[in-house]
C-alpha cells in the first residue's frame, strides 16, 4: 500500500515536479497540499501568490488544501508551531510523511527532517540530488507552463518578474542564477501542464519591489482590478 503524504506546495515549478514524479511512483499517495499564507495579505509567503489562484491550482490537481496562516511578521517558532498543528490534523487521517521540491540545500533538508522527527513524521524529496538545468528544461518539455511571480533584485533584473518560464526564459539568466532558481532567485506560478485538469486562468498584473524583491502581481482571468 502506497504511503500517505502532504505535499508542501507552494504552487511553483518545483512543488509541481515533485507532485509530477509522486504520481508517476507506486510508493506514495499525495492525500493533501500544504501552503503557507500571509494572513494580513492573503498570498503565499514569499512566492505573494493570491490564495484563489492556489486554490484553483488545487482544484485543477483534484487535492484538498490544508492551509497554514502567518501573521505579516512571523518568527521561526510561531512558523513552526503553526505548522505542526496543520499536520497533527493530517496524522488523525494516516498522513506520515511531508514532501517537498527541494533540490540540493542540505541544511534546509535537514532542517525540515529535524522538526518532522520532533513529531513522529519524515520528509520526502523526490526530485533530490537532480541536475537543475536538466530539470527545468524538462519541465518545459514535459508541457508545464509557469509564470514567474518573485525575483531577487540582487541577482536579477525587474524584467524577468512576469516572464513565462520557457527556453529564452532559461538562456537568459545570468551566470551564477541557478536554473531552478533553488538559491531563492526567483519563484514561479504553475499555470498548466501535465497533472491539472484544466489551465489555470491568469493575468499579468504590476510589478512592484519591496524588500529586495519584484513581485509580479498575477490575477484571475476574470479579474477586474486595473481596470
Amino acid at each position: 500500500m502506497a504511503e500517505k503524504v502532504v505535499l508542501s506546495w507552494s504552487g511553483g515549478k518545483d512543488s509541481a515536479r515533485a507532485l509530477y514524479e509522486m504520481r508517476r511512483s507506486q510508493e506514495y499517495e499525495v492525500v493533501a497540499l500544504l501552503t503557507s499564507f500571509n494572513g494580513e495579505y492573503d498570498r503565499v509567503t514569499m512566492h505573494g501568490v493570491r490564495r484563489l489562484l492556489v486554490e484553483q491550482q488545487a482544484e485543477a490537481l483534484s487535492l484538498p488544501m490544508e492551509s497554514v496562516v502567518l501573521p505579516r511578521v512571523a518568527s521561526n517558532e510561531e512558523y513552526e508551531s503553526r505548522t505542526q498543528a496543520a499536520l497533527a490534523r493530517l496524522q488523525e487521517v494516516g498522513v506520515s510523511a511531508v514532501a517537498f521540491g527541494d533540490i540540493f540545500l542540505e541544511d534546509l533538508r535537514k532542517y525540515r527532517e529535524d522538526n518532522l522527527a520532533r513529531i513522529g513524521m519524515k520528509a520526502v524529496f523526490p526530485i533530490w540530488g537532480r541536475d537543475t538545468r536538466e530539470l527545468t528544461q524538462s519541465f518545459v518539455s514535459l508541457g508545464f507552463q509557469s509564470i514567474v511571480t518573485c525575483v531577487d533584485s540582487r541577482v536579477l533584473s525587474k524584467t524577468f518578474a512576469g516572464r513565462v518560464i520557457d527556453t529564452s526564459f532559461l538562456a537568459e539568466l545570468p551566470p551564477g542564477v541557478d536554473p531552478c532558481g533553488e538559491n531563492g532567485e526567483y519563484h514561479s506560478f504553475v499555470f498548466a501542464g501535465p497533472i491539472f485538469k484544466q489551465r489555470i486562468p491568469v493575468i499579468v498584473g504590476e510589478v512592484v519591489c519591496r524588500d529586495s524583491f519584484y513581485f509580479c502581481d498575477l490575477l484571475p482571468e476574470n479579474s477586474t482590478e486595473g481596470k
